[in-house]
């Protein structure tokens, strides 16, 4: 069959040859049929996860095309880092309100950034028109019953947190002009919010010590709350120990600031819990990582209404959050 020149063909589908088709290094068949195909290693499971981003709703739809791209691909890499799988394959499907090559440019340069930063092959999706809308799916690879789920936590594990909580959130407050942050840490916050880093090599490290984990994406309280409603467990937190920029850690006696660590939500760091006796393992892992691991709380047992609940405390005083998160539905 003769081959169609770019001319030749119509406008969908020149954007995916022209946006969206790159050589592939893990894929038998990629971009370009009516399916791919591909071969998971021997001894593995496929890990499997879906997230959507709607304009104006999880970013703003004047925000950088660049980073627009690469957080979309980032939040679902998260997904795998969660479960400690390998991010290995992604589909992408996108609604464009209409075709404006400088935008997607700027995409599909973000998007696959990423992609390389992870070795992970995009492989198919669809495109149409409508309101601005990210669909993507991911794969990954995980040893055969190694996966680190969110039922695993065991009463009285440690819960510790990666990296830096609150500061996307806070970064977010600062461009809704809530808050005025300093130059060092506002550079610090808008990072996290538009590139945020998947902890890859903390979850796959993490598949022999952790007991469970999750990504931070709604807010820490939510999400660590599906871990201990998946376990049967509540939890104690305190507030000072969880680490966040200096200009949070200031502020900590405001409510407002005390959400935008709890519960604001984008960090796309790991929660996980682990016992006890792992507490050098995982200090080690930091030293070797260079990422910082912190111990913020640990799970107790529930009350006799098995609910999950979390207590937090800061100066010795149980304190209350009215929203534990972010909700796509509120």
């Amino acid at each position: 069959m003769k081959q169609m020149t770019p001319q030749q063909m119509s406008p969908e589908f020149n954007l995916i040859q022209q946006y969206f088709t790159r050589p592939s290094h893990h894929t038998k068949l990629g971009v370009g049929d009516d399916a791919a195909l591909i071969s998971p290693s021997a001894g593995m499971e496929l890990a499997i996860s879906a997230d959507m981003l709607v304009a104006d709703t999880h970013f703003f739809s004047d925000a950088d095309a660049y980073s627009i791209g690469w957080k979309s691909l980032a939040v679902n890499v998260s997904d795998m880092a969660a479960m400690g799988a390998n991010p290995k394959w992604v589909t992408l499907a996108i609604a464009l309100p209409e075709i404006n090559h400088a935008w997607l440019a700027e995409f599909s340069r973000g998007l696959f950034a990423c992609a390389k930063e992870f070795d992970v092959d995009l492989i198919g999706g669809d495109t149409t028109r409508g309101p601005l809308t990210i669909s993507v799916q991911i794969m990954g690879e995980v040893p055969a019953g190694q996966a680190i789920k969110r039922s695993g936590a065991k009463l009285e594990d440690d819960i510790w947190v990666s990296g830096c909580i609150g500061a996307a959130a806070t970064g977010l407050a600062h461009l809704q002009k809530k808050v005025v942050m300093p130059a060092g840490e506002l550079q610090i916050g808008l990072a996290a919010l538009h590139t945020p880093q998947p902890r890859v090599a903390l979850g796959l490290a993490l598949s022999t010590i952790a007991n469970s984990c999750i990504d931070i994406s709604d807010g820490l309280l939510a999400d660590l709350g599906h871990i201990l409603e998946a376990s049967q467990l509540s939890a104690r937190l305190d507030l000072a120990l969880i680490p966040s920029l200096d200009f949070i850690h200031h502020n900590l006696q405001q409510p407002d600031f005390q959400h935008y660590l709890l519960a604001g939500g984008d960090d796309y760091e790991l929660c996980f819990t682990a016992a006890k006796s792992s507490r050098e393992k995982i200090v080690q892992l930091s030293q070797t990582l260079g990422l910082p691991l912190t111990r913020i709380g640990a799970t107790c047992q529930s009350t006799t209404d098995k609910q999950a609940h979390i207590i937090v405390e800061y100066q010795q005083q149980a304190i209350h959050i009215a929203k534990k998160g972010f909700d796509h539905f509120d």
